[in-house]
């Protein structure tokens, strides 16, 4: 299913120009390698973590940039501001920091 609407955006993404990639150094000692795609439409944030390669959709945020999977599930949140970023395990009862990261 992921692949399924990993290929609905990929012409969005084809067209972007804006690509970054940076590693977090998080707590623990664990690194977590993250590529931001930032298109006209939608802005992506692939992260791996765990072993496994997540894609994060943009969702609005007060302040900074988050990245969400768009359900109303458990999933989970990359939230960054700055060099900052903390990883969230979001449930439909509330979000549960998993890890915090500085880039660099």
């Amino acid at each position: 299913m992921r692949a399924l609407w990993l290929l609905a955006v990929l012409p969005s993404v084809a067209v972007a120009q804006d690509f970054s990639t940076l590693t977090y150094g998080c707590d623990r000692g664990v690194q977590v390698p993250a590529t931001y795609v930032n298109g006209p439409d939608q802005n992506l944030a692939v992260i791996h973590v765990d072993g496994r390669q997540i894609t994060l959709v943009g969702e609005p945020a007060a302040s900074g940039a988050r990245y969400g999977w768009p359900s109303d599930g458990s999933g989970y949140v990359w939230w960054t501001k700055g060099d900052e970023a903390t990883l969230y395990w979001k449930t439909p009862e509330g979000e549960t920091p998993l890890l915090t990261c500085n880039a660099g």
